[in-house]
């Protein structure tokens, strides 16, 4: 396996399910992902019709321009150049476009070994989760809780709301034992 892509919303724990499988897998693995890429923007694209707006205030709905879809096409592209060169890594992802955002991860990584992981999270957990961390808009979690998994097919779906992190990475791990 080249590539574990962990795609919920935010606050979902996907972030911790990555940390929990690096300090579990037998090998390296890089975790790379939507926080990530927007941690190396530009400030001037973190809002605006250019960039990425709705990080920083609004009601939690975010909005990509085309100045950010480009950069966030050329991310994808680096990311699976990485794992072709022998790189290991956890994607760590918000599919805003549901099966559009599939379908570009589909497209860079074709030929490499995928395992794609749904994390969900009740709304409302993934809210008390994002009001206590205070570093996110209001009201995303709650957005993106159940909308970027419409039409997204996964090998495998776990529940942050209902499984702790460690059980969360331990089907992950099972996944991967059985593909191998």
């Amino acid at each position: 396996m080249h590539v574990i892509v962990l795609n919920g919303g935010s606050s979902s724990g996907k972030s911790s399910i990555a940390r929990r499988l690096q300090e579990r897998l037998p090998q390296p693995w890089l975790h790379l992902g939507a926080d990530t890429m927007v941690d190396a923007l530009p400030p001037w694209l973190l809002g605006g019709a250019e960039g990425i707006g709705g990080l920083t205030d609004g009601d939690g709905t975010v909005e990509v321009g085309p100045a950010f879809a480009e950069l966030d096409a050329a991310w994808t592209a680096g990311v699976a150049a990485m794992a072709r060169a022998g790189a290991r890594i956890v994607v760590d992802e918000v599919f805003l476009g549901t099966t559009a955002s599939q379908a570009r991860w589909r497209a860079a990584l074709d030929g490499l070994d995928v395992l794609w992981v749904g994390v969900r999270c009740d709304p409302a957990v993934a809210a008390a989760r994002e009001a206590a961390r205070g570093d996110r808009v209001a009201g995303m979690a709650a957005a993106q809780a159940e909308a970027v998994h419409q039409g997204v097919v996964y090998d495998l779906v776990v529940d942050t709301s209902r499984a702790s992190v460690d059980d969360c990475a331990d089907a992950v791990l099972a996944r991967l034992a059985a593909t191998r």
